[in-house]
């Protein structure tokens, strides 16, 4: 968004930074050979993905200001192969994810481009001409698909066109009935204005959207861990990133309420991702490894958070006949009221996940049981931001 804000919106801190510190006739495209990746090793991104705990990856092979990750025969020297890094990105991260790790590998890709030429002149003619599209964004869609077969394809940019101008429905139909990946792709909702949160495999809605009830739809919640931004910022102090205990309340009511988190990290020019990035990704790992159960393979139970006690969200396994309650905070009092799940004497079995010992409860009067917390000290404790207990025949 920099070059947005600096050339369009001519914001003054970004004006005067570019005057400040760049010589004067600097142009956007003068960034390109100062973007080297020299420090990029994939084989690094996929195990730290890895190790987050992640089942998938969406990696941007084309932002809104039209430079692609992969050497693009549609975009001649805007491209990571002809400029900087001299390397194909794409390529060799769907490479080193794909021999190291079992997470599904996608591709966001931007249908605008909010500089582009053949682009601005369709928006002049009120989008009765198509040029743009048929000339960059489309054959760059299906040269994605057909070199990379990405089994996520994360749309986004609609450029205030409809999805006739982009020929969404033509590409969508191509993808799901004859692309090499019709099988086992899964797209998103953003293919031209009116479509999302209407239309798609799964709904995004808007930008960190976190609706805090259940949703019809399936649907993800795309925020970042910046909470300022979705690119790397020298200038980010450590208050700008969101903790591991609020990235887990974000995992935890997004499941709850049936969504899926993508959690955006921005590396930087030279390849890496920053250390404040990899550590809370490592962090989100350790947690999952203990309270996985709690969120793969869950569905929303018939109440997504309790009605007595807060910060406490909901997860099931209707088959195994499980229902998962996540709590956010520690009782002091050592026990956990919970008003939704109804106990049955002699046949309700309450653990904390990571801890073997079955625990007791008591019902409530009208609904709902307290559950007694086992006694640990802060080393005995299965994680250390957020808990699970498993609940049998509720």
């Amino acid at each position: 968004f920099f070059r947005w804000y600096w050339q369009k919106e001519k914001r003054a801190p970004y004006v005067k930074f570019m005057e400040a510190n760049y010589p004067p006739g600097f142009r956007y495209e003068d960034f390109g050979p100062l973007f080297t990746a020299e420090f990029f090793d994939p084989n690094q991104w996929a195990d730290i993905l890895k190790a987050s705990g992640a089942k998938y990856v969406v990696l941007t092979s084309k932002h809104h200001e039209g430079f692609t990750l992969w050497g693009s025969k549609y975009s001649w020297n805007w491209n990571a192969v002809d400029v900087g890094p001299k390397r194909d990105l794409v390529g060799e991260l769907a490479t080193s994810i794909r021999n190291r790790t079992d997470l599904h590998f996608g591709l966001y890709h931007s249908l605008f481009e909010w500089f582009n030429p053949l682009f601005l002149e369709d928006v002049t003619n009120a989008f009765k001409t198509r040029m743009f599209p048929t000339s960059k964004s489309l054959p760059e869609l299906y040269e994605i698909v057909t070199k990379y077969q990405p089994e996520i394809i994360w749309s986004d940019g609609n450029g205030n066109a409809p999805d006739s101008y982009w020929n969404s429905t033509g590409f969508l139909a191509w993808l799901y009935n004859d692309s090499p990946v019709r099988d086992t792709v899964v797209t998103n909702d953003r293919w031209g204005v009116g479509s999302i949160c209407r239309h798609g495999g799964f709904y995004t809605c808007s930008d960190r959207y976190n609706p805090g009830h259940l949703l019809p739809h399936k649907w993800e919640n795309c925020m970042t861990i910046d909470k300022q931004s979705w690119g790397y910022r020298r200038d980010a102090k450590l208050d700008d990133y969101l903790t591991i205990e609020e990235l887990v309340k974000q995992l935890v009511e997004t499941v709850s309420c049936g969504g899926n988190l993508l959690m955006n990290i921005g590396p930087t020019r030279d390849g890496r991702i920053a250390a404040i990035f990899e550590e809370r990704l490592r962090q989100m790992g350790t947690w999952l490894q203990v309270n996985g159960e709690a969120i793969y393979g869950t569905t929303p139970w018939r109440a997504q958070n309790d009605s007595i006690t807060p910060e406490v969200w909901y997860t099931s396994q209707p088959r195994e006949g499980r229902v998962f309650a996540l709590f956010l905070n520690w009782p002091i009092s050592g026990t956990l009221a919970l008003g939704e799940p109804q106990a049955m004497l002699g046949e309700t079995e309450v653990r904390l996940i990571g801890h073997k010992e079955l625990l007791k409860w008591a019902a409530l009067e009208e609904k709902g049981m307290v559950v007694a917390l086992p006694q640990l000290s802060l080393k005995q404790l299965p994680c250390q931001w957020g808990w699970a207990l498993q609940m049998t025949n509720v």
